[in-house]
């Protein structure tokens, strides 16, 4: 991605080494199965509850895997960086768009952490992986999840984070327009599971809003390399419900789904990128997924 000219935005509260989120618990042992599970539950998830659940679930497995937060960078820190451009390029599309259509877009914080730290949804851990918690308007991400991303499921590469941030992002662009609001109201909130679920239809549409994010903001700036959409692509794949379950269990469960399968990422997400347009992305009136 071509970044190195982009500015980067303020809006980021970096409490890694500060004492106070968690950092000072040590290394974060779960078994595996339960980190990808975990993975597949949360993995641009809303609310971490589900997640707690799953993770004393496999708490017992005897296969155990440490996953080692990152500490900050003394001097400059890139990775820091990276996620401050992203997401002042995610400020600029958004903030755009919603001016276009005559309203008015209030930018996300993205805190960063190490090990844990509370958030107005739940205390949150490094194995949850990111989230977006619409009672706070915040992104939670611990740096340390981008080596699990590109270690464990094989979506390494600059567009893959990008796409983690984006996606966050994108959940916050669905509380901006009152799209949690209604679900809840309607009784669905993000809890509803399955196949074609409340939770599958929100993580599909933040998943087309990042692609969105990704073409409005290349139009605009050409940040995409060769090779950036592919990557993308292949972080959407890996992080669908039937891979993650097949890794995690050796089966699938279709009624345990939460964020969509492998194919339905990749097809709400390429389709975010090929129109630039969220009114493409409305996964909650598609017949089909």
């Amino acid at each position: 991605m071509r970044l190195d000219d982009e500015r980067e935005s303020s809006n980021i509260d970096d409490e890694r080494g500060s004492g106070g989120g968690g950092g000072g618990r040590g290394p974060l042992k779960v078994g595996i199965g339960g980190i990808l599970l975990a993975l597949g539950a949360l993995y641009f998830g809303v609310d971490p509850k589900i997640v707690f659940s799953l993770l004393e679930g496999s708490a017992s497995s005897g296969n155990q895997t440490t996953v080692v937060a990152q500490q900050p960078a003394q001097g400059p820190d890139p990775q820091k960086q990276f996620i401050a451009r992203i997401l002042a390029s995610t400020e600029d599309v958004w903030t755009s768009y919603f001016q276009q259509m005559g309203r008015t877009y209030h930018q996300p914080r993205l805190v960063l952490f190490t090990g844990g730290t509370q958030s107005a949804c739940g205390y949150a851990q490094t194995s949850v992986g990111p989230f977006y918690c619409p009672a706070d308007h915040k992104v939670y991400l611990d740096l340390a999840f981008f080596q699990e991303l590109k270690n464990r499921l094989g979506a390494g590469g600059d567009f893959a984070r990008a796409y983690v941030v984006a996606h966050e992002v994108g959940h916050h662009v669905q509380n901006e327009l009152g799209i949690m609001e209604r679900l809840d109201r309607q009784g669905g909130g993000m809890s509803e599971r399955g196949a074609t679920g409340a939770s599958v239809r929100t993580e599909l549409q933040a998943d087309c809003f990042a692609g969105v994010w990704a073409k409005r903001a290349n139009d605009a700036r050409s940040i995409l390399q060769s090779g950036d959409v592919q990557e993308g692509l292949n972080a959407a794949s890996a992080v669908g419900d039937d891979r993650l379950e097949k890794q995690g269990q050796g089966y699938v469960v279709p009624d345990s789904f939460t964020h969509g399968t492998s194919a339905q990422r990749v097809n709400w997400f390429s389709r975010g990128l090929q129109t630039g347009d969220i009114r493409q992305c409305d996964t909650f009136n598609a017949p089909a997924l």
